[in-house]
């Protein structure tokens, strides 16, 4: 999916940053450039696939040097980087000798705020067919992925283990990122007890035990998720105050007995229907313990506002069935689930919807 970490302009509007000698790229050329976006999309993936950002980590090399490295044919890796010039994606700073450029260095695995994750995801081949299913997601409501694969993507995951590993590295990477931005931003008020329900793998649990060393946690996810967390909680130091608890959240029970319980983009994957169902067996786990809940997700921006989310958005319905929800829809969805907002969450941003239970 679309890297949901990003970071919004502060202009209305974006236009490809793409200029030609003669000048900027005239209004038919950048439409025809819209209409091929799968060619960006294919050399982003295959370069990031590749590992050339890692090769060239060192400083610039020869195309020969690079082919060598990464195991493909010099001739064809000249010809898909010389394309990737063309959009700030490496530099050829004399004759097939190429650089990182600022926009490469997101591809090198050994960077902390690296995506190369997120775009082998969005690159891959049932991303990309699965957006060929676009027109049914519009036509029908219903996701375009399950339309093209005969299948939904969450049962896709359960049969290809190799889209699955993708899928969870991808959104490892994505938790380190956001988790940092939620940690930076946002004051957690000292919980006891917390429950990450559709945590992964437990990176941003663990990252909150740490801010709150007097803390405990529970995990909770589908039980192949789960079955890697115990070695990133070790590593992490906090293994010994988290519980990891592998199950279903629409079938089987919560944690209960915890006083903060997180959804940190999990909502967004579902429709409103399915939200909801995530939202009663929270509300369900709480009982009459006046737990709150926290809701780590973004709030759309209204009209012709730049929003990441707005991009994001299509991933969701074409992939997930989801949806990302401006503040009106958020407050149907939680009052319709037993909960309302403390507060005025900001749009246009991940933000942190903070809620109690309605009495």
């Amino acid at each position: 999916m679309s890297d949901p970490t990003v970071g919004a302009p502060d202009t209305a509007a974006v236009p490809l940053d793409l200029i030609t000698p003669e000048g900027p790229v005239p209004p038919r050329l950048k439409l025809m450039l819209l209409a091929n976006g799968q060619r960006f999309t294919a050399v982003v993936h295959t370069l990031a696939d590749l590992g050339v950002a890692d090769v060239l980590a060192a400083g610039p090399r020869p195309v020969r040097e690079i082919a060598e490295a990464v195991g493909c044919d010099a001739t064809q890796l000249y010809r898909v980087l010389r394309f990737a010039v063309l959009v700030g994606l490496f530099h050829e700073v004399e004759p097939e000798v190429f650089a990182l450029t600022e926009l490469a260095e997101g591809l090198r695995g050994d960077v902390p705020d690296n995506v190369r994750d997120a775009v082998l995801l969005d690159g891959s081949e049932k991303f990309n067919r699965a957006f060929t299913g676009l027109g049914h997601s519009v036509r029908t409501g219903r996701p375009g992925f399950d339309h093209v694969h005969g299948r939904s993507f969450w049962q896709d995951l359960e049969a290809d283990d190799e889209a699955a590993r993708v899928f969870d590295a991808a959104m490892t990477g994505i938790s380190r990122r956001l988790g940092a931005v939620y940690l930076e931003r946002h004051d957690f008020g000292g919980p006891r007890r917390i429950a990450d329900v559709g945590g992964g793998r437990g990176y941003f649990l663990a990252s909150l035990l740490e801010r709150y060393p007097d803390a405990r946690g529970v995990l909770f996810d589908r039980p192949q998720v789960v079955a890697a967390a115990g070695e990133l909680l070790e590593e992490r130091g906090v293994d010994d105050r988290a519980e990891v608890v592998g199950g279903d959240f629409f079938t089987d029970a919560l944690p209960t007995g915890c006083d903060t319980y997180v959804l940190k983009t999990v909502l967004h994957d579902w429709p409103d229907d399915g939200a909801a169902r995530i939202l009663r067996r929270v509300r369900e786990a709480i009982g009459g313990t006046g737990a709150r809940l926290l809701i780590l997700e973004q709030v759309v921006a209204p009209m012709n506002a730049w929003d990441p989310a707005k991009l994001l958005d299509l991933d969701m319905m074409v992939v997930m069935g989801g949806r990302e929800r401006n503040l009106t829809e958020w407050r149907r969805l939680l009052a319709g689930a037993g909960f309302r907002l403390t507060h005025e969450p900001e749009a246009g941003d991940w933000t942190v919807l903070e809620c109690v239970p309605e009495d």
